[in-house]
């Protein structure tokens, strides 16, 4: 009790709410270990030992903290099954002794942060607190994208041909030429566009267009 005291404190390191840690890894005892810590440093843990047992419960809140073994392998493909999943969850990589092209691959497909095992609550809560700020960030932006991609989705085929050629930076006579329609059909189309998506401007449409698009996939 005194530990947990202490870790809700900051006496080991930095202060962080109570978050659930969804722990990852296939060693039982390495689970164990960090599950114990987690829970002396004020926090709740879940275990899991495969990416298809994750999956199965579909955790929708907390943390994920995943073992990254192979290294720069075994993350990057976690985030890439969630994704096809339709789940997310803020990513931390844990490696026994991270070289830097596996963390840098691993930041670069999704993860938060990229740290040695951790055996003491100081380091893991430092992680945490950096994990749940960035996460609040991504959690908005994926929010804005999902309601422009809910915009776009109204568009027809040619409003959505116009809307492209919009936001790369196109004039209403070179979309013409591309799409080998009128001007003034052109200026039709995008009207109708704009009002569909409830864009008062054109920098607002490309604006949308850019957020449906911001986190990898294509609206």
């Amino acid at each position: 009790m005194r530990g947990v005291e202490a870790a809700r404190s900051g006496y080991f390191g930095t202060m962080v709410e109570r978050v659930t840690l969804h722990i990852l890894d296939s060693d039982s005892a390495r689970r164990a270990q960090l599950a114990r810590l987690a829970f002396a440093a004020g926090h709740h843990a879940e275990i899991y030992g495969s990416t298809d047992e994750l999956l199965a419960h579909a955790p929708s809140t907390g943390l994920l903290l995943a073992h990254d073994d192979p290294p720069g392998e075994a993350v990057p493909a976690l985030i890439a099954a969630m994704m096809r999943a339709g789940h997310w969850l803020p990513v931390i990589a844990i490696g026994n002794a991270p070289e830097t092209w596996a963390v840098v691959r691993t930041i670069k497909a999704g993860a938060l942060d990229y740290l040695a095992i951790p055996n003491q609550i100081g380091p893991l809560n430092e992680a945490i607190s950096r994990a749940a700020h960035e996460a609040e960030s991504h959690r908005v932006q994926r929010a804005r994208a999902a309601e422009a991609r809910q915009r776009i989705a109204r568009l027809s085929l040619r409003e959505r041909e116009v809307l492209d050629r919009l936001a790369e930076g196109c004039s209403n006579k070179a979309i013409a030429r591309d799409l080998d329609i009128s001007p003034r059909t052109v200026e039709i189309h995008r009207m109708k566009m704009m009002g569909k998506l409830g864009a008062r401007h054109a920098a607002e449409a490309v604006r949308l267009r850019i957020e449906a698009t911001g986190l990898g996939d294509a609206a």
